[in-house]
């Protein structure tokens, strides 16, 4: 668990058109990206929620009115955000962006995997739907992970060569 006690918010449930399938019922080194995902999530976190199309969310409303359905349902005064298609992310990386969260903390290439206070919760009610343009408005730090935590998974090609 983490020095302070932290949410972790899973966002699932995105169209996966360009994986063709549900991406979270993909496989990967055995179990699913979504088993994996919150698998890591409970190591590091206290609380985890997964949000997103069918759950906290309405489908197609994106990750900036997912991340405030979290945020809305946090115990926790910081929040850990990833993606359901990071499979190489570790308990590390996560520990480093919360660590640095000030309003926000982002890997260099962001705006996922990241971590929010809760207290930015209007931020992400305004109505604006682009997650970058969010954060840049907060007092967020950028946090340097190693580049291959950070492989994201759109396609099936991309999972395969994971997978190699």
């Amino acid at each position: 668990m983490a020095d302070q006690p932290l949410t972790g918010i899973l966002l699932v449930g995105g169209a996966s058109t360009r994986f063709g399938s549900p991406k979270e019922l993909a496989e990967y080194e055995g179990e699913t990206l979504a088993d994996r995902a919150w698998r890591l999530l409970g190591d590091v976190c206290d609380e985890r929620l997964a949000v997103g199309g069918g759950g906290l969310t309405d489908p197609g409303t994106g990750p900036v009115a997912a991340i405030a359905a979290g945020l809305r349902a946090a115990s926790h005064e910081v929040a850990v955000v990833i993606p359901v298609d990071m499979p190489l992310l570790t308990g590390e990386a996560l520990r480093l962006l919360t660590g640095a969260c000030r309003d926000a903390a982002v890997a260099q290439a962001g705006p996922l995997p990241c971590a929010v206070a809760r207290r930015t919760l209007p931020a992400f009610e305004t109505g604006e739907r682009r997650l970058r343009i969010v954060l840049d408005g907060l007092d967020t730090v950028r946090v340097e992970l190693e580049e291959e935590l950070l492989a994201n998974v759109n396609t099936q090609a991309d999972l395969d060569t994971l997978a190699r």
